[in-house]
């Protein structure tokens, strides 16, 4: 599967993924003060488990930064 992460191009062995796997393989120590949109659309984190990602999504991942 080819995604497109905050504008870059990834290759993943798997042909499905949720939006938890996907974070499970990109970032699996930091998922806390984060946020997932796709296709412009913030998936709220309750629905990571179940939310499919598709090879054709655009997805964009942002961490929250203290600071002012």
């Amino acid at each position: 599967m080819e995604l497109k992460i905050n504008n870059q191009t990834k290759h993943f062995a798997a042909k499905s993924l949720t939006v938890q796997a996907l974070l499970d393989l990109e970032i699996p120590e930091k998922q806390n003060g984060i946020a997932v949109a796709i296709n412009n659309i913030v998936i709220p984190k309750s629905n990571w488990n179940l939310h499919p990602i598709q090879e054709t999504d655009t997805i964009l991942i942002i961490s929250a930064t203290q600071g002012g």
